[in-house]
């Protein structure tokens, strides 16, 4: 058998590039503009047409401190972003992405982004969830806007720059695993062409991962079906660990039942959250922000009111969502997609009657671990080491920007920041002028296994039975409030499915489109992101950010303030300290989090 795989990768066709990028939503293009634009010869493969990307679903904006609105700068939003991390971020890469956020939001106004304006012509901002003023005395109006349709604009705007720069476009295709050499440096990756099955190996100078996140692991997520953590899988298998994983972000307005995304740019607009008597019930909570409190605080309050009793419906199992008291012309001028979302998936027209709204799982804050130039980075001998070629960036990486809770428009920014930061490390690199590096003789040998024992199944499992147990207990035992009975036995759960998943049979072995195929490939994935976060949560004895535990109510600094480092491997946890120092200002430290 291993004769006849050898013989087959080595014949397996190979395309050689200066540059390949896994993944064509927003951190991808916003990497492959900067690098077509340098001259590289670059190739983008993307699983859906670019401008279908994840990306395109982000609704409220891009965080900025413009100022437009009223006085406003970068070292707040900084305040902001790690507070909002639950003070988990690493504070260096945390300030690089909040100075650089005026930069690239005018960087895209000039690239023809549509965003909404004000009278004077100036671009418009909204506030948002944990944006404030003078380090959290009130709220600030600090969310770029195009409508409630911001990714949208963004997707297009860097896809039409892409195509005057000739950036080539491999769509419909699918990475399955990357090549390392003896050194460990990246040196390509095997993809698959989605609709023939033909097997490639491209060889490349340079590998960037921006393959989005893996919220499919969860039953009820904003996230689309093709968010099954690809890149964090490929990362997984090739030994490279995961960083934070537990850390799992529920945005507070899922509509009820569907799990469609309503954009917290409503509440931005001045919608609040009600229960079942019609209480503003985030006053309680949050006295200063309210309804406009970080993400994870605001999950949590909503679920609390359900828990006591206080959540609405026939079975009391939502809260809701008012704005009708904005007006038929702000909702239409402002918020048109939410409103075409609640008629579509609640059956109410926001502008007379609230929207029942869930928390949903929504965002990973964890991921591949990097430094703010998007290298790989991970452990060896007690310091850290760029894995050589290899870069991560967008919401599969983990710089770590977002700690243990997002601060909402951060995902946009973080996609454009460090999506251009990888760029330019890249040309300031010269890699396009060295030579490419030899592709090991087995270089495939692990895919066309995969593949083989996949095309070989006579017999086993369904696909999407294994998926969707797996989504099952995920959602089960992984929850908005979690326990340490509810995680142990979630980890007991999930290691037996594992040994389901290599046990997967195609039923429908045509080679049209390769559904099937696809699918199955998707599961090694999904089941490696599973894993890692299920494991990483069960080991962390603390509440910080959006890992509730019931068992540990209080966030521990003495003994919880480092990161989570996940191994495939042996299904093993090691740790590493948050970097607390900032590039030039001083250190915010840790102190409680009220609102």
């Amino acid at each position: 058998m291993a004769d006849v795989l050898n013989h087959l990768s080595n014949n397996l066709p190979r395309r050689k590039f200066d540059a390949v990028i896994i993944g064509a939503g927003g951190s991808g293009m916003r990497c492959s503009l900067q690098l077509a634009e340098a001259g590289y010869n670059v190739a983008v493969l993307s699983k859906v047409f670019p401008t279908r990307s994840h990306t395109v679903a982000a609704q409220g904006g891009i965080g900025a401190s413009l100022g437009n609105m009223s006085e406003d700068n970068w070292y707040w939003h900084m305040f902001d972003t790690v507070k909002g991390s639950d003070y988990l971020g690493d504070q260096d890469a945390i300030e690089f992405m909040c100075r650089e956020a005026p930069k690239v939001v005018y960087e895209l106004e000039h690239f023809g982004m549509p965003f909404d304006r004000n009278a004077d012509g100036t671009i418009y901002q909204r506030p948002f969830g944990g944006h404030t003023a003078n380090f959290g005395e009130k709220p600030v109006q600090r969310a770029c806007a195009a409508a409630d349709r911001t990714g949208h604009a963004l997707l297009h705007t860097l896809y039409q720059r892409n195509v005057r720069a000739r950036t080539q476009f491999f769509v419909e295709w699918m990475a399955l695993d990357i090549i390392r050499d003896a050194d460990g440096d990246c040196v390509g990756v095997v993809a698959l062409e989605m609709e023939t099955g033909d097997v490639m190996i491209l060889e490349a100078k340079v590998t960037v991962f921006a393959t989005g996140g893996a919220g499919r692991i969860f039953a009820a997520s904003t996230n689309a079906f093709i968010n099954t953590g690809d890149g964090l899988g490929m990362a997984a298998r090739a030994g490279i660990p995961l960083e934070d994983m537990e850390f799992w972000q529920f945005h507070p307005t899922g509509v009820a039942g569907a799990g469609v995304l309503i954009t917290e740019g409503v509440r931005g607009e001045g919608g609040i959250l009600l229960n079942k008597n019609g209480e503003r019930f985030m006053e309680r909570y949050a006295p200063t922000l309210k309804d406009l409190a970080p993400r994870d605080f605001v999950s949590r309050s909503m679920d609390q009111e359900i828990k006591e009793g206080r959540g609405a419906g026939p079975n009391g199992d939502y809260v809701l969502l008012k704005l009708d008291h904005l007006g038929a012309e702000t909702i239409m001028k402002r918020l048109p997609s939410i409103r075409e979302i609640a008629i579509k998936f609640a059956n109410v027209d926001p502008i007379k009657d609230p929207i029942p709204v869930v928390p949903t799982i929504h965002y990973q804050m964890g991921g591949i671990p990097t430094n703010y130039h998007g290298q790989v980075v991970v452990p060896k001998n007690g310091a850290s080491t760029v894995v050589g070629g290899l870069y991560a960036i967008g919401e599969c990486a983990c710089v770590s920007v977002h700690g243990a809770n997002r601060l909402g428009t951060n995902s946009l920014l973080d996609l454009v920041v460090f999506g251009r930061a990888a760029g330019n490390h890249i040309v300031s690199s010269k890699l396009k002028d060295g030579n490419q590096k030899p592709l090991p003789t087995n270089s495939g040998d692990t895919t066309l296994a995969r593949l083989a024992r996949l095309d070989g199944s006579s017999s086993g499992e369904n696909v999407q039975d294994v998926a969707n147990d797996i989504r099952r207990e995920m959602q089960s035992h992984c929850g908005v409030f979690r326990t340490s009975e509810l995680l142990t036995d979630g980890v007991k759960k999930i290691l037996a499915i594992e040994s389901r998943v290599g046990n997967v049979h195609i039923k429908d072995k045509s080679r049209v489109f390769n559904t099937a195929r696809v699918e199955a490939l998707e599961l090694d994935n999904l089941i490696e992101v599973a894993k890692a976060t299920i494991v990483s949560a069960e080991a962390r004895k603390e509440s910080r950010g959006a890992h509730a535990h019931r068992d540990f109510p209080e966030r521990d600094d003495v003994n919880w303030m480092k990161h989570t480092l996940w191994y495939s491997e042996g299904n093993r946890l090691d740790y590493k300290s948050v970097t607390t120092q900032p590039l030039t200002v001083e250190t915010f430290k840790p102190k409680a989090r009220t609102f």
